[in-house]
């Protein structure tokens, strides 16, 4: 089955490429496009008053979307911003101790690996770092504030299966559980419907949700982090008639809002999500797909001289295959050179597979790295 007419607009773009990188930069839909009209077609008709219509049928149907495929119990825990960050920043702002200890593991995603390091110079944070194998037993073991996991690992596609186990240590006062899910969101099918009163869990649009920058969520358990100290205006966007001097904020998951954001991926996301529906394809119908597709691509073994960190084993597994070699740059550079797009971190090779990949598609990808090989 192939679904690539429903990005006809990103393929027709650029023809002769092959885009492998999926888990990086996901094409967009022939959707997307839609719905970046419809924003632009409100703020026209509406200019001042779009707000009302952003933050109210948009905000809602966004949430519902996220809540459904997370299968969260109330889609008011969740709130949207620009970006994953602005959600760390926020959190961190709301603990009470300073320095902080922080756990997380050694596989996590720049931006946060950038920041804490930074927090540890200014001492802010107290980091302990320790391999997936070993964040359960460490968090049993330790005092923590927050403990921070990604729930697919960026590097190495390792997925981390005990959120149960963590939640189960999560509490008001501290440690809170944070789970990043931005590689496993819409890409692991992902029930938090018995920890949602526990643990926080951040993710975005860029990658499997195909809607591009600029949307990303956090669910925040309610009575966790309560008044985040980095907080802007829309945070009290219900009630902007307090006096002045006193900090309102909302009682739900617009706590942690910032100030004036670009809507479009809102837009973008709702129109995405509702191409989805109605063509049938659900998150498990799509890993299906991409499952065969990697399966094929391992048929002939064409990088046997690299080490697969994230082997196919018939469970749920990461969008992409991460192949670990020294000359992993230089097969991606090569690669670039001939309009096929993968990405590199260090000595791994990220291959990623989507939905606007067919078989011809991977056949042509095994065949041209066969060439270099």
């Amino acid at each position: 089955m192939s679904w690539k007419h429903l990005f006809s607009k990103s393929l027709a773009a650029n023809p002769d490429r092959l885009h492998f990188a999926a888990h990086s930069h996901h094409l967009w839909p022939d959707a997307s496009h839609d719905g970046q009209l419809s924003a632009w077609q409100d703020a026209a008709a509406l200019a001042d008053h779009k707000w009302d219509k952003i933050m109210g049928p948009v905000w809602s149907e966004a949430q519902q979307h996220v809540a459904d495929e997370l299968n969260l119990p109330d889609p008011a825990t969740l709130c949207f911003a620009p970006n994953t960050h602005d959600f760390l920043v926020r959190l961190m702002s709301a603990l009470p101790t300073r320095p902080a200890k922080v756990l997380a593991t050694d596989g996590e995603f720049h931006s946060f690996r950038r920041q804490m390091t930074r927090w540890v110079e200014a001492g802010e944070v107290v980091l302990e770092t320790v391999s997936p194998e070993r964040l359960l037993a460490t968090a049993r073991s330790g005092e923590f504030d927050l403990v921070f996991a990604s729930h697919v690992l960026f590097n190495s596609g390792t997925i981390i299966a005990e959120l149960d186990q963590l939640a189960a240590l999560a509490r008001p006062e501290g440690p809170w559980v944070v789970i990043d899910g931005y590689h496993g969101f819409m890409a692991i099918e992902t029930n938090l419907s018995q920890i949602a009163d526990r643990v926080f869990y951040l993710a975005g649009g860029y990658k499997y949700a195909m809607a591009g920058e600029g949307v990303c969520f956090l669910h925040a358990p309610p009575g966790f982090a309560e008044r985040p100290a980095v907080t802007g205006w829309y945070a009290a966007f219900d009630d902007l008639s307090l006096p002045p001097g006193d900090v309102g904020y909302a009682p739900d998951g617009r706590r942690f809002l910032g100030s004036t954001f670009d809507p479009s991926g809102l837009y973008r996301y709702n129109a995405v999500q509702d191409m989805l529906r109605s063509e049938g394809l659900t998150s498990a119908v799509i890993s299906d797909h991409v499952a065969g597709l990697q399966a094929q691509f391992m048929e002939d073994e064409p990088l046997a001289a690299f080490d697969l960190l994230n082997p196919l084993d018939g469970q749920s597994h990461a969008r992409f295959l991460a192949f670990r070699g020294e000359q992993a740059p230089a097969l991606h550079k090569i690669l670039a050179d001939r309009n096929v797009v993968t990405d590199v971190r260090g000595d791994v090779l990220r291959i990623g597979f989507a939905l606007y990949h067919d078989r011809q598609d991977v056949a042509r990808l095994a065949k041209i790295i066969g060439q270099i090989v």
